[in-house]
């Protein structure tokens, strides 16, 4: 066993009221995992981990730990305010026992559902679905399952061999995956209507909020999740004609923050750009923590690392576009100062989920899915929706406990009970 594992494992102070463990979405059993690690029962542990979170290998590298089980150790309260990192320890007990798993059809019932999307909440579902005995495939638009985990997250935080080895298994208990499908054509989904006893739409909340700018007949600008699918087609999968440019060589311009605008920073780096800035809407002073100081997360500190100053600038906002015969050369922000850049990245949040989806359906939807109260149920019969279509733009850790609760309603659908 790695001993910084195990050192950090020594650290857990085995509270009787386990505030990680109430931090955490899923309500990993945190304490108890410890216990196992500690006692060198390592395939305990990590069968405890699976059966409760079954992409536990990817939540340990892509959870905002820190505001969740970390977040919530008895430590934070300690004069050191270094709590329990968990995230360490869950990602060397996952990845070992992950390394371990074998497995074979599960038995089936003869009831069929069909989950539309590969995202976390599809893939908890499906998971769910199929380890009850039900018939289930996947259906996914794009060329290769995963959604966001493949296609959304950078291969530096989330390497897709990863995402694979998830997808694998789950084919190897009996899941069927048909991708290049496009369930938003209404023949398509008036066959898995037909076909399946009982559908689960989750497609996330793909639809980006309109940077507000006269873009017509401007290329140089895309959208967050556009670039980062395209640097992932690029870098995984080999795919060098694709819509959006890489960002070699360019000036590139990235407005917004959070994860996403983060992502494109550090993506951009890694494809070789001239420069990079970053333009938040809101003033640096909102952005300061207890101790007045601004976070830098890992984009910022290879920003600093790579251009020697920090890429952000804050509350600025781009006023306009500059081109030439069509093609962006720059921007002009509300400062009155014009930055040179051929390519302008939008990661600004998304306004809901895609309307064309719902329509195929039937189902109601405003930003998000209308679902029955306290309800995955979309109204229309047999229809059900998770993850960031119902909830709206959240964390991948609960997008998996939307699909996995969802699965449950969906069990007891088709059964009468569930035991999930």
């Amino acid at each position: 066993m790695a001993l910084h594992v195990l050192d950090e494992a020594n650290r857990c102070l085995g509270c009787k009221k386990p505030m990680c463990q109430e931090g955490c979405p899923i309500h990993t059993n945190i304490p108890e995992v410890i216990r196992l690690l500690k006692a060198n029962q390592m395939d305990d542990a990590g069968r405890m981990l699976f059966e409760n979170n079954p992409l536990t290998t990817v939540c340990s590298l892509v959870c905002n730990h820190e505001k969740q089980c970390e977040g919530h150790c008895i430590r934070n309260r300690m004069p050191s305010h270094d709590p329990v990192h968990f995230s360490i320890i869950e990602d060397y007990i996952s990845t070992t026992y992950a390394n371990k798993m074998t497995a074979g059809p599960a038995p089936k019932n003869g009831m069929k559902a069909a989950v539309v999307g590969s995202g976390p909440a599809g893939l908890a579902a499906a998971d769910q679905l199929n380890h009850r005995g039900h018939l289930v495939t996947v259906v996914e638009r794009a060329e290769r399952p995963g959604g966001l985990l493949m296609y959304g997250i950078p291969n530096m935080k989330l390497p897709k061999d990863v995402v694979q080895r998830r997808i694998d298994l789950m084919t190897d208990e009996g899941v069927t995956f048909v991708c290049g499908l496009d369930a938003s054509d209404e023949a398509t989904a008036r066959r898995l209507m037909k076909e399946y006893d009982a559908v689960l739409l989750c497609c996330g909340a793909g639809e980006p909020r309109p940077l507000g700018l006269d873009t017509a007949g401007v290329t140089g600008v895309c959208y967050g999740t556009e670039y980062l699918k395209s640097a992932v087609e690029r870098a995984q999968f080999g795919k060098e004609e694709t819509d959006i440019p890489s960002a070699a060589g360019l000036d590139v311009v990235i407005i917004g923050t959070g994860d996403t605008a983060s992502d494109c920073v550090a993506t951009a780096l890694r494809q070789g750009c001239r420069s990079v800035t970053q333009l938040v809407r809101r003033p640096r002073a909102d952005y300061l923590n207890d101790q007045g100081q601004l976070p830098l997360d890992y984009a910022h500190e290879e920003a600093e690392a790579v251009f020697g100053t920090d890429p952000r600038r804050f509350g600025v906002q781009v006023q306009s576009l500059v081109s030439g015969e069509g093609a962006l050369t720059a921007v002009v922000t509300t400062e009155g100062d014009t930055l040179p850049c051929q390519l302008l990245i939008g990661a600004t949040g998304f306004a809901g989920c895609e309307s064309n989806v719902c329509h195929a359906f039937g189902v109601e939807a405003d930003k998000t899915v209308q679902t029955l109260p306290g309800s995955f149920s979309t109204g229309v019969e047999k229809v059900f929706a998770a993850g960031d279509m119902r909830r709206g733009q959240s964390l991948v850790v609960w997008g998996l406990r939307e699909g996995r609760d969802c699965a449950a309603e969906v069990d007891r659908y088709l059964m009468g009970y569930t035991n999930l």
